[in-house]
């Protein structure tokens, strides 16, 4: 139990996908503008993530590596991805149709999000039990929400600070990424420390 912890914990706060790994930066970039964006993109993505893991891992354990496909890793993960980021869109867009079209061109492209590939790669890769691929897929959900909320609101503190004009927009946004990256790095060994 002390290993799925470990994982779980890891994904969200030591090995944030984003932050630490530096994966799916296009929607952390593109949907922090607003919270409810923010929001909306990470309950997807961890949706996605969770369920393409799950898919995944019969998938590949006891149908890729046994018949000798294990090159074919990365195709079939897309596809399984693509399904259910198609899911994701069609209800979305039927039930909460202001969140589809503040989300834009950012919810189809959870399909090709590395970091939802990423996971899925990991756990196959790190030879994750079933188990922990689903939790690692869970927390590294709630780590890309952390990281989009909490970016969020210092977008929106950096959008109603007087900054110089050279460094409004993108710079200033990136150097604040950066910081927000930083944080996350006072979290290394706490995770081992606390469940090893």
């Amino acid at each position: 139990m002390s290993a799925i912890a470990v994982i779980f914990f890891g994904a969200i706060l030591t090995d944030n996908f984003v932050l630490s790994k530096f994966m799916g930066i296009c929607p952390f970039l593109g949907v922090s503008k607003k919270m409810n964006s923010a929001l909306g993109m990470s309950a997807a993505v961890t949706f996605v993530m969770v369920m393409a893991s799950m898919i995944t891992y019969p998938i590949y354990t006891f149908l890729l590596v046994p018949n000798e496909l294990g090159y074919l890793q990365t195709v079939v993960f897309i596809l399984i991805i693509a399904l259910f980021v198609q899911l994701v869109e069609i209800i979305i867009k039927r039930y909460a149709k202001p969140l589809y079209n503040s989300l834009g061109v950012y919810l189809p492209l959870i399909t090709t999000n590395c970091a939802v590939l990423g996971v899925t790669i990991l756990n196959a890769d790190n030879a994750y039990t079933f188990a922990e691929s689903v939790f690692n897929a869970l927390g590294g959900g709630i780590g890309f929400a952390l990281a989009l909320v909490i970016f969020a609101g210092v977008r929106g503190r950096i959008d109603a600070s007087d900054l110089p004009k050279a460094f409004k927009g993108i710079p200033a946004t990136l150097v604040a990424a950066s910081i927000v990256s930083i944080s996350f790095l006072g979290f290394g060994g706490i995770v081992e420390k606390i469940f090893v």
